[in-house]
């Protein structure tokens, strides 16, 4: 059975819909279908991509009529995602901007094989950033999302990627998971993983590497030094990282 991809479209500037545009051939190959939700104002900037969404049956998208928060965006696409497809199929939830990096980049080849070589009983896997990979990103991105790994590992003893860019879950443990989570802020990515802490397994991969580079067509390394030097760059990661921490540290005290 094919996995399908579950990827929210939160693209007002008409940024991201022209590379997904570009890469879904690549997708087909790789996915069954692709589950996306898309907030008003894409719909409202982008009517002629929602269009194209509503003329292939390769897209289950969910178009949101109010203001939503990041938390209830993600939340309700993967619970819809998981309640439509097959309890056994494989689930990939991921980034817009990380598929069109990778799918257009030198590191199209080792993603690809990476998809099709997940096994279920390898589940659930957070595909995480290697050293190569981490190596790509501002120091600030990779030192303030670390906090949250490193209090993992003091506290469950396992080396885990709270603020995870791709994680595949069957659609039955999924839909275990999905009513649990409590949190609307993106300290939502730390608590799905929390309720699978005990099972889930990590595989760390090159093809994560930075993406903004792509996305933004400019000098990775002057970025990278732009974005380090940014404190409110700083500021935006330990807006996430901070709740992560605290509910790392609840979960731990409660067993």
């Amino acid at each position: 059975m094919q996995p399908v991809a579950v990827i929210p479209m939160n693209d007002p500037e008409g940024v991201m819909f022209p590379h997904l545009e570009t890469i879904t051939p690549l997708l087909k190959r790789l996915f069954a279908r692709l589950f996306v939700s898309v907030p008003l104002p894409t719909q409202q900037a982008l009517p002629h991509y929602m269009e194209w969404l509503k003329t292939d049956d390769f897209f289950h998208a969910i178009y949101h009529q109010n203001d939503i928060t990041i938390g209830d965006d993600f939340l309700t696409l993967y619970a819809q995602a998981a309640l439509v497809c097959d309890p056994d199929q494989l689930l990939h939830l991921c980034f817009i901007d990380r598929l069109a990096y990778v799918l257009q980049s030198e590191h199209r080849a080792a993603f690809m094989a990476d998809v099709e070589a997940v096994e279920p009983a390898q589940t659930p896997l957070i595909f995480q950033r290697s050293e190569r990979a981490w190596q790509t990103h501002p120091r600030n991105y990779r030192e303030i999302e670390q906090m949250a790994t490193k209090a993992g590992e003091w506290l469950f003893g396992k080396s885990l990627d709270f603020a995870w860019c791709h994680l595949v879950i069957p659609a039955r443990r999924l839909r275990e998971v999905a009513p649990m989570v409590k949190n609307r802020d993106m300290s939502f990515f730390a608590e799905i993983i929390l309720a699978v802490r005990k099972e889930v397994v990590t595989r760390d991969v090159d093809w994560l590497s930075w993406e903004d580079p792509f996305i933004n067509s400019c000098d990775g390394q002057a970025l990278k030094t732009a974005r380090e030097n940014n404190l409110t760059e700083s500021h935006k990661r330990l807006a996430y990282v901070i709740p992560m921490l605290r509910l790392l540290e609840r979960t731990a005290r409660s067993g």
